[in-house]
């Protein structure tokens, strides 16, 4: 299984949560960041239905898979 952290962080001076390189908007405080991190980790966690999805890799390929509807990540948030 997958597993995925999100890391809460100070950004433009506010809140974000950061996955990789990606790093969400900017909140007003910790908990509103921290609540949205959360929020969102429960959403990946959910159940969906089984779809084909295409993906591009760091060498400009493109990849065709199916990604069934319960092979969700585990979650987590870091909060330092």
């Amino acid at each position: 299984m997958t597993k995925i952290v999100y890391e809460i962080i100070r950004h433009d001076g506010g809140w974000a949560f950061r996955l990789g390189d990606t790093i969400s908007a900017t909140y007003p405080n910790h908990d509103a960041a921290y609540n949205a991190a959360k929020r969102v980790a429960v959403e990946q966690m959910r159940p969906g239905e089984t779809a084909g999805i295409s993906w591009e890799d760091e060498r400009g390929r493109w990849h065709d898979e199916i990604s069934p509807g319960d092979d969700r990540p585990e979650v987590d948030i870091k909060d330092a």
